[in-house]
């Protein structure tokens, strides 16, 4: 198998769920010794050693990068120069542990570029992830390496190998032949071309998205803040004077500034200007527009397909996927499609009847129900159908306490114990904790996290989970060192961090990718990386436990009076846990629909923002909702190849998730130990050891039911 730092730039689809990596020039063919280059040295400390992020410095990465590929190139030689017959103990085993180097690097390198990045560090990612991406593709299509990965292939049935090891095998060659290890060398030339121009066109894409996600939308009164909570109107004075302008009010244009002003804010008109100006990012027609950017990715993803024999993208990407077609991938979300559409228009029905009542009382003048009304227009609904008012709710969701519930959860369910030891290991932000993970019976170490979750400039926006060092016996024990990054806004100074309930389940989601990879108990690295289509699944089924009487009893209690969330209170949120799936599916799904239409295709669109519009209009999209992710903005697709024809998967996950969820109630409830213990031990401890689809048929005793996800959702079944 090949390394796992590869794996992650070639996007390869045993990647481990580390951040996105860099790439880097042809190294000298002797190694490089690391020298004093703190970015290169083994890491030292607590739990087997710790990542030096006191010692981070952008300039002391480009000689970083020579020397780390230069030890690579020299480790994977040794391999290809080894004159004994090609076996899989001397060809995959040292190439699985070959470029730890490389790995350490990389994960600085994510956090550099994820969490704290600048205009230097943008830089030498555009001058750098070409360069790497060049390097890594012309290593894995030496003819020599191939020809020993394809001698042990052939001989796979008669050596005495144990079905873990066919199945490395099995998969190495067949994705070193999917990425191009026939192809003839004029045709791999034209490959390595196309992967280093396609790593610099998502570095230019993250770059212009960052771009604008740093520009702030400024009230100079504060009367158009009407609505929005003292607590979130301080953080925006704080923004403000810290952007030079005190006395003013500053929004930034992320998802987390932008959606509470979008939900609670009575000022239609500033609704309105912070809509279009998240809505709009990439989409400008200035310096920072991502529409040509994204169109020569899609040319360049197309010419690639074609060369490696695939008729398209969608169908590259999907070859090694539980889902395997585009077909597939379309004709479950089109099972939910139409339900969403015809839920959303029965919400806009309800939102439209209490504008109308607003106008008809002299409250507001008479409006027709836009985008920048819908979330909150969806508030009073949710306020007149089930007397719940997400203001209500927050101020018993304290980020401290749901970590404490979160980390408790885990503990029920699979022994997971969590010690918080901030400030006894080096961080790369003053802000960001840390805790010892630990089994709860034995008392063993298992790994370390990292909680980074607020919002700051640098840090690309969204949530998501990454290890800095994952699990394999392979070579020695490693234990796990796992973040999470959310971008929550903080309290002000004194006051405790309130969030949403939104918010809370991204909490729990994020923290359910680290349990993946805390529990996770594999020998072989090339075993530990899941299909795209299944990384989501134990993450949106630990959305779950949020909700449980036990956590809300425990953690859900008032920043101010320490007493738990009412039973009244939550028995609203329980009653309404169907409101407003028609907007959340349909915002989703049509981002999903929208990029597997512009992938599953021969002739990729020019037109950007013509192909989105006519798309939409295709299947129907209600016109007072848009995609969760317009392209322009769509950084799952266009940052890198991860999620690229991919993003169906989260609704694939969540039919697994639901139909899991529903083992549980059948078995008596969320704590049962039977089925956690078979999650666990079938599911989520073992990698991708065997088919994921197989392994789910032995957990549940058939495969995932789709309407389990529609029940959920309060979607018709039949």
């Amino acid at each position: 198998m090949m390394l796992a730092s590869t794996a992650m730039i070639m996007g390869y689809s045993q990647m481990t769920a580390t951040a996105a990596e860099p790439t880097a020039a042809q190294p000298a063919a002797a190694t490089a010794p690391a020298g004093e280059n703190p970015m290169l040295a083994k890491w030292t400390g607590p739990f087997e050693g710790v990542p030096p992020w006191d010692k981070m410095d952008p300039e002391l990465f480009p000689d970083a990068f020579q020397k780390a590929m230069a030890e690579t190139k020299a480790e994977v030689q040794a391999v290809i120069d080894n004159p004994a017959e090609p076996t899989f103990e001397n060809t995959h085993v040292p190439m699985m542990l070959a470029g730890d180097m490389m790995d350490r690097l990389s994960a600085l390198w994510g956090v550099q570029t994820s969490n704290k990045s600048n205009d230097r560090v943008e830089d030498i990612d555009a001058e750098w992830s070409p360069k790497l991406t060049t390097f890594y593709t012309e290593l894995f299509l030496d003819p020599k390496l191939f020809a020993r990965y394809k001698a042990v292939y052939d001989k796979r049935n008669s050596s005495g190998l144990d079905a873990q090891q066919i199945r490395i095998v099995e998969r190495s060659y067949e994705e070193m032949v999917r990425d191009g290890a026939n192809l003839s060398p004029a045709d791999k030339a034209k490959l390595v071309a196309m992967n280093s121009k396609l790593e610099g066109l998502f570095s230019a894409f993250s770059s212009k998205l960052l771009g604008d996600e740093k520009r702030y939308s400024f009230v100079t009164d504060k009367a158009e803040l009407a609505g929005l909570e003292p607590g979130f109107v301080a953080s925006l004075a704080a923004a403000a004077e810290a952007n030079g302008k005190p006395g003013q009010w500053a929004i930034k244009n992320t998802r987390s500034s932008a959606q509470p002003v979008l939900q609670n804010a009575t000022n239609r008109a500033l609704r309105e200007k912070v809509w279009r100006a998240f809505v709009n990012r990439g989409d400008n027609g200035d310096a920072n527009d991502t529409n040509a950017t994204i169109a020569e990715i899609l040319k360049l993803r197309q010419q690639r397909a074609e060369l490696l024999g695939f008729p398209n993208h969608a169908a590259y990407r999907m070859a090694d996927t539980m889902a395997k077609t585009p077909d597939k991938a379309m004709a479950l979300m089109m099972k939910v499609w139409p339900a969403a559409v015809a839920r959303a228009k029965e919400e806009v029905a309800d939102m439209q009847a209490i504008a109308d009542a607003d106008a008809k009382a002299g409250k507001s003048p008479k409006i027709t129900i836009e985008p920048w009304d819908y979330r909150f227009y969806a508030e009073k609904v949710r306020k007149a159908k089930y007397d719940l008012d997400e203001s209500e709710v927050k101020p018993y969701l304290q980020l401290d306490k749901l970590t404490q519930a979160m980390f408790w959860s885990a503990g029920q369910l699979y022994d997971l114990g969590f010690r918080e030891n901030t400030g006894t290991v080096p961080v790369f932000d003053p802000k960001v904790k840390t805790f010892e993970v630990y089994n709860l019976k034995t008392n063993a170490n298992v790994g370390l996290i990292y909680l980074d979750n607020f919002a700051r400039d640098g840090k690309r926006s969204g949530a998501w989970m990454t290890t800095y060092r994952s699990q394999q016996t392979l070579g020695g024990e490693r234990n796990v060192l796992a973040s999470n990054n959310n971008n929550f806004t903080e309290g002000a100074k004194g006051e405790p961090t309130l969030i949403s309930l939104d918010d809370a389940t991204t909490l729990f989601h994020e923290f359910g990718h680290g349990i993946h990879y805390l529990l996770q108990h594999i020998h072989y690295p090339a075993l530990g990386g899941v299909p795209r289509d299944f990384v989501e699944f134990p993450s949106q089924v630990n959305e779950n436990w949020l909700m449980t009487p036990e956590v809300l009893s425990k953690y859900a209690t008032h920043y101010k009076t320490g007493e738990p969330m009412p039973q009244a209170l939550v028995d609203k949120i329980l009653a309404s846990n169907k409101f407003n799936q028609g907007f959340e599916t349909v915002e989703y799904l049509s981002s999903a629909i929208v990029d597997m239409k512009m992938h599953d295709r021969k002739v990729p669109p020019a037109d950007i923002d013509k192909f989105e519009r006519d798309t939409l209009a295709e299947i129907g999209m209600p016109k007072e909702i848009v995609m969760r992710h317009r392209l322009p903005q769509f950084g799952h697709l266009f940052s890198s190849d991860a999620y690229s024809a991919g993003y169906y998967s989260y609704l694939w996950s969540e039919t697994m998730d639901a139909d899991t969820w529903a083992a549980f109630t059948e078995a008596g409830g969320p704590w049962d130990r039977t089925v956690a213990d078979k999650f666990r031990t079938i599911l989520l401890m073992t990698g991708n050891e065997t088919d994921r689809a197989e392994a789910y048929r032995a957990f549940r005793g058939r495969d995932p039911d789709v309407k389990a996800l529609l029940r959920k959702r309060g979607f018709p079944t039949e």
